[in-house]
């Protein structure tokens, strides 16, 4: 384990993502995977997974239940997921695959989220507080433990 700065972990997201053709999500994405490192959440170990995903894209199309995510990978709709529930107001969402990349929006834009390991769960609605700002500071401030190997194969120095 070595220590990383959000920075370094964001700039890593980024490049992985536009290494692997992902370059228009990668912002968000970069983002949102240092936010969960920063805050303990598997940010890296999650992108690692999306990125060798098949399926990557897709049209969100709400229905009488919500939106149905098809276990297209949050890394790479999440920003879109967003921008939805932001548009269109609290939804229910199903067949959600990597549901933590939803939480850094929905924090710094102050609505409220179900359970994101849950394949099923709401997004939206009113955020009654922020549990993730002494976290994100503390490691903004010291850094964060990433896996030696995990970040090996993210950047290709494997």
């Amino acid at each position: 384990m070595t220590m990383r700065s959000l920075s370094d972990i964001e700039a890593t997201a980024r490049q992985a993502l536009a290494a692997a053709g992902h370059a228009a999500v990668a912002g968000a994405a970069a983002k949102a995977c240092a936010f969960l490192e920063g805050v303990g959440y598997p940010g890296l170990k999650l992108l690692q997974e999306a990125l060798a995903d098949g399926d990557t894209t897709l049209n969100l199309e709400r229905d009488a239940l919500g939106l149905d995510l098809k276990n297209v990978s949050c890394v790479f709709i999440g920003d879109a997921v967003a921008r939805d529930v932001e548009a269109n107001g609290r939804c229910f969402l199903r067949n959600v695959r990597h549901g933590l990349y939803l939480l850094p929006r929905s924090v710094e834009a102050n609505y409220g989220i179900g359970c994101p390991v849950d394949p099923s769960f709401a997004l939206g609605g009113e955020r009654l507080k922020n549990p993730y700002a002494e976290k994100l500071a503390a490691a903004a401030q010291n850094g964060v433990a990433v896996d030696d190997g995990l970040w090996a194969a993210l950047t290709g120095a494997a």
